[in-house]
């Protein structure tokens, strides 16, 4: 058989069930071997959009997502997506053709050194140069890929490569991951610094979910009343109704949470990754005791020294920590403070002002999806405002870049989410800048018959950026833009268009976007001013405790 018979072979011994890219010269051979493969090749308009759509397929099944390019032009414009899949922390194998091992010692046509253009932004990168490699190197991409923290790995094949006649087979498949406990001593000792806590907060991250421990986590926080804080991409950990959830951290300003971190003597960091928020804004006096809970030791950082670090297997940890664990008490200050944040999120959920505010979009959004369903956040001041004000309900329902934080990953992701879970909604949520970044893979979308729902904040301008300079310098600069015909554009493709005319629409029009049988397009007008007092009321807040 051809090298690029063994490469697809070993690629279904790995489960692989999609590859998402784009043809080119130097990956024929690839693509003629995968034609009779058990895999799904899935031909997209641009690298960038095949990549995030294997990031977020990695990110919701936890198995690596696999995206496919040519060389250099294509191979680059894969960059962005790998990068946010590292930073991320969700499972990525890259695959980019080459030209012929005789070419790249020389200047020749298209040719950049990929690999090393790579390894910044991947955990591992490799180049195949003889077939006899290659079920190795699958395997060490793969697993790497998905080992804590998981991430992007790439794998070059040059042209003559792919095409060699070789022989052999794939390497053993073993999904289990060794993650052991922590130590008996460690455990120990964090009890006793629990104990000894007046103020205690869990901070729980996105590490929680990919551990598949937040039930886990959730005995925890009720044996011992500890509150829980999650990150961003922590939504879910904890369902929104829950008494001890103290909802989501991560704005950069002094935040309701944030009080709640200012009298807080013991903070405990399950999952938590520093890329997301960083722990200057919530330990500034590096004061508080921290307790390290993750599959990795702890990142050094000057605000961030645990007196204690467990480091395996998150749900193993604090299962065994919940039995060993004394009962604890309700701590009032933070039922006041979950109470005051709950009171805040109905601010403006019912106002019918014209154009909408983000409030009231967020609420009747969550009035139509279900707690099972998944929402996909683009980048943008629209992002801010899920993270606060969207309640999540179960781990992977709410799906938000804060690592790499990247514009554009909403529609391609909502494509790759569509296909992992056909049965469920999935609404991706854009601002009128990032669904521009991407807006090519409606036609991905159309074609494969992926039915979701994308609504776009349209406020004419990157309202992100926006906010941050009025907040900044008073005034805004160079953050406005003109924006096509939304509803003309999403039929161009295909796609079925609507537009908010009035805030008693946004309902129903959601409804009937969801029962098409095309993908559907939403231009929903936004009035960001909601942003600046958002900053102010944030910055101006005190607490009392």
């Amino acid at each position: 058989m051809k090298a690029s018979d063994l490469f697809v072979h070993c690629l279904e011994k790995e489960g692989v069930e999609y590859i998402f890219g784009l043809p080119g010269e130097e990956n024929m051979d690839l693509l003629e071997s995968l034609r009779s493969s058990s895999i799904q090749f899935i031909t997209t308009r641009h690298e960038q959009g095949a990549a995030f759509m294997a990031d977020v397929y990695g990110r919701l099944t936890g198995k690596a997502g696999v995206c496919l390019s040519t060389l250099g032009p294509g191979a680059t414009n894969l960059v962005t997506g790998i990068a946010d899949a590292t930073l991320d922390r969700a499972p990525l194998v890259a695959i980019t053709g080459q030209a012929s091992l005789e070419k790249i010692h020389k200047e020749s046509h298209q040719y950049i050194d990929v690999v090393e253009n790579f390894r910044p932004i991947t955990k591992w990168n490799a180049r195949i140069e003889k077939p006899e490699i290659i079920p190795e190197v699958i395997r060490k991409g793969f697993k790497l890929a998905q080992s804590e923290k998981p991430g992007s790995c790439h794998i070059e094949v040059p042209e003559d490569v792919a095409g060699i006649d070789t022989s052999g087979s794939p390497l053993p498949s073993n999904s289990h991951r060794p993650t052991p406990g922590t130590d008996k001593a460690s455990a120990a000792k964090a009890l006793q610094l629990i104990a000894k806590s007046d103020y205690p907060i869990i901070l729980a991250g996105n590490g929680v979910i990919r551990g598949r421990a937040a039930e886990a986590l959730q005995k925890f926080a009720e044996k011992t009343r500890i509150p829980v804080a999650h990150t961003f991409m922590g939504k879910g950990v904890l369902p929104f109704d829950h008494e001890l959830n103290l909802l989501s951290i991560g704005l950069q300003a002094h935040d309701y949470v944030n009080c709640g971190f200012d009298k807080a003597d013991l903070i405990l960091a399950i999952g938590y990754d520093l890329v997301e928020y960083a722990p200057k804004f919530w330990n500034p006096h590096q004061d508080k005791i921290i307790i390290h809970l993750d599959f990795t030791p702890a990142e050094v950082d000057a605000h961030y020294f645990p007196e204690v670090e467990m480091v395996g297997d998150i749900q193993q940890i604090l299962s065994q920590l919940t039995q060993e664990a004394n009962p604890g008490k309700s701590i009032d200050c933070y039922k006041a403070l979950r109470d005051m944040i709950l009171s805040d999120l109905q601010e403006g959920s019912h106002n019918d002002s014209y154009p909408l505010k983000p409030q009231r979009i967020l609420y009747d959004t969550r009035q139509v999806m279900g707690k099972e369903d998944i929402l996909i956040s683009d980048v943008g001041a629209h992002k801010i405002w899920v993270a606060r004000m969207y309640p999540a309900y179960k781990p992977n329902t709410v799906i938000i870049s804060n690592g790499f934080a990247s514009m554009g990953i909403a529609l391609p992701g909502a494509i790759a989410a569509k296909l992992v879970y056909p049965e469920k909604k999935v609404l991706a949520l854009v601002g009128d800048g990032g669904f521009l970044m991407n807006v090519q893979e409606l036609e991905t979308a159309c074609r494969l018959g992926t039915r979701f729902v994308c609504l776009i904040f349209n406020d004419g301008g990157y309202g992100l950026i926006n906010w941050k300079q009025i907040r900044e310098f008073g005034k805004p600069f160079g953050t406005s833009f003109n924006n096509p015909d939304f509803v003309k554009l999403a039929e161009s493709f295909g796609a079925k268009g609507y537009r908010i005319g009035k805030a008693k629409e946004l309902i129903p029009v959601l409804e009937e976007a969801f029962s098409q049988a095309v993908p559907s397009i939403i231009d929903c007008p936004v009035d960001y001013s909601e942003n600046l007092k958002l900053t102010q009321k944030l910055g101006n807040l005190v607490i009392s405790m």
